[in-house]
């Protein structure tokens, strides 16, 4: 079946691959018409943008067929499972705009599983091997040669149920035994060489506590899950293509134990994973970055989560536009981080209110402009919606200025600031640099200029032309901030290609720069968490967390252009 999109004869839609095979069984006829999927996350870690795109793709499905798409928890391993991370997933679908149908998990099945195993050994498919899992991995052989028989493979039924009932009561140590599925040591697939369906684990589960000891593999959980629900399409990423025959295998043979249940059945089918560069969507390495500190948490701003992703300034709906671009295929690639920027950008272009901000101030005295006079200027609130309106900010004679928009003796392209040349403050007047002051070291403390009363936004001269337009603040009008600018979390484009080094080395260490001092229009001072801004000319930003009134902080959520492409290309 080709991956690619696929245009039906109406013309109405380009479909993906996995659209093309739902729209085919719904004219069929297939399972009576129904379509459901499921989000199935193992509770053992924080969300990333790359199940965000299985999110997408689940959820999108069901509501694009009137189907339902589940939420399940895959807990079978206790030992990495956890109620806070149960909690987090909840509030990260629900965020990018999905209600499930309805909530599992794997352990509502525990007694079910439990049972169909018991199943398999009273047929003589299944086996107590007591072997180390080092001995089992090296008897399975190579792909291109067969596998050698376990010696417990022959064992008598009763022993085996005798066992795996044993394994389950807490006499039985981790390691020492488990439970395989007995098909074909020969089979080219190594997934059907015996594979394991059940181990011991004491650790107490989040749910079931201390009532099993024994607990199911992935691979023997998945597809009865989907059975037990009535999930008719089971979407997984690519790198479980391999499964599908062991996951068709143990369906089959669910079925053939229980024909009473008609000629329904779920089909898996696979798409590609997002692998995203300068980051890692390993769930590991993203552990060891927050256990290790190297960043400050899950939700750190940096950190591809979703919740870090939401912390930083993401809109739920740019993080679906981003999914709808890259699409589904049945090839892995790599996809580049401007793209997900570019629709974060796209975004907030339309939705930011427009705000002056200065990061690294420097005092602008606009020496005949009247002392302790102060005008209200008109800003526009945002020039892509004329509905958002305007607001003012207010106008004095000593203002802020960024640093960097002055020079004191400037090349022949600087149009901004510079002693003796005219640029227009923004919404306000065109101005010309006078001179500065400079304290011992030579270091510019303060920039002097004139101001012309006749160009001021609105009025005939203020169409004279000048090159350079800087924003400002009022210095006694602004308020103090910190800001924090965030960058790409590794400073290699795909970190998980370099074998040789330590992850940990590659991390960017300009990632996060934390500046104090900053200076603000009194237009934030009510700014709630999450609320997002365009600094004029500096990029988009949100109000972090942790911000509160009288010590507001501000994250960078992404920079007006696209810098790290240009970099790139220089390099």
């Amino acid at each position: 079946m080709s991956e690619e999109n696929i245009i039906p004869e109406d013309g109405k839609k380009s479909l993906n691959f996995i659209e093309s095979v739902v729209e085919k069984d719904l004219a069929e006829g297939l399972n009576n018409n129904k379509i459901q999927t499921r989000f199935p996350p193992e509770p053992n870690g924080y969300l990333h943008i790359g199940h965000a795109k299985a999110i997408c793709l689940d959820f999108g499905i069901a509501r694009e067929y009137d189907g339902v798409c589940n939420l399940r928890f895959d807990d079978t391993n206790p030992i990495k499972e956890d109620t806070e991370y149960v909690d987090s997933i909840m509030q990260d679908i629900q965020w990018l705009g999905y209600k499930w149908g309805n909530v599992y998990y794997a352990s509502d099945y525990f007694q079910q599983l439990w049972d169909y195993a018991i199943d398999l050994i009273k047929a003589g498919k299944a086996y107590i091997d007591e072997q180390t899992s080092e001995q089992i991995a090296q008897q399975k052989g190579m792909p291109t040669q067969s596998g050698v028989s376990s010696p417990f493979r022959d064992r008598p039924v009763e022993e085996n149920l005798r066992l795996f009932n044993k394994m389950n009561t807490g006499e039985i140590a981790e390691g020492q035994m488990v439970l395989r599925a007995k098909i074909d040591m020969a089979n080219p697939n190594m997934h059907f060489r015996d594979p394991i369906i059940y181990r011991v684990i004491h650790t107490p589960h989040h749910r079931t506590g201390d009532a099993w000891k024994a607990y199911p593999m992935y691979d023997f959980a998945h597809g009865q899950s989907d059975y037990f629900e009535g999930v008719t399409h089971s979407l997984c990423t690519l790198e479980f293509e391999v499964h599908r025959p062991l996951y068709d295998w143990f369906v089959d043979e669910l079925k053939n134990f229980h024909p009473e249940d008609g000629t329904y059945r779920p089909h898996q089918y696979e798409f590609n994973r997002l692998n995203l560069t300068y980051t890692v969507m390993s769930k590991r390495k993203l552990l060891q970055l927050v256990k290790e500190g190297l960043v400050s948490g899950w939700d750190d701003p940096r950190m591809p989560t979703i919740c870090g992703f939401r912390r930083r300034g993401y809109t739920p709906e740019s993080i679906r536009k981003f999914i709808d671009k890259i699409g589904y295929t049945k090839y892995d690639g790599i996809i580049d981080y401007a793209l997900l920027e570019h629709s974060i950008r796209e975004d907030l272009n339309v939705g930011a209110k427009r705000v002056s901000a200065v990061l690294d101030p420097v005092k602008l005295i606009l020496t005949n402009y009247p002392e302790g006079k102060t005008e209200m200027m008109e800003a526009i609130n945002n020039p892509e919606d004329e509905s958002a309106g305007v607001h003012e900010i207010a106008f004095s004679r000593e203002l802020y200025i960024e640093r960097e928009d002055f020079m004191e003796d400037a090349p022949k392209k600087f149009f901004r600031m510079t002693p003796g040349q005219e640029v227009r403050l923004k919404n306000a007047y065109i101005v010309k640099c006078t001179g500065v002051k400079k304290d011992d070291a030579g270091n510019i403390v303060e920039i002097y200029a004139e101001y012309d009363p006749l160009t001021k936004s609105g009025m005939p001269e203020s169409n004279r032309k000048v090159k350079g337009t800087l924003h400002w603040v009022s210095a006694a009008h602004c308020l103090t901030a910190e800001v924090r600018l965030y960058d790409r979390l590794f400073s290699m484009e795909n970190p998980s290609e370099e074998k040789d080094t330590d992850f940990r080395d590659l991390l960017n260490p300009d990632s996060l720069k934390i500046l104090t001092g900053c200076k603000i229009e009194k237009e934030l001072e009510n700014a709630q968490p999450l609320e997002h801004f365009q600094f004029q000319r500096i990029g988009y930003f949100n109000v972090d967390l942790n911000s509160k009134p009288g010590k507001l902080i501000f994250n960078r959520t992404v920079s007006l252009k696209d810098s790290w492409s240009k970099l790139k290309d220089k390099g």
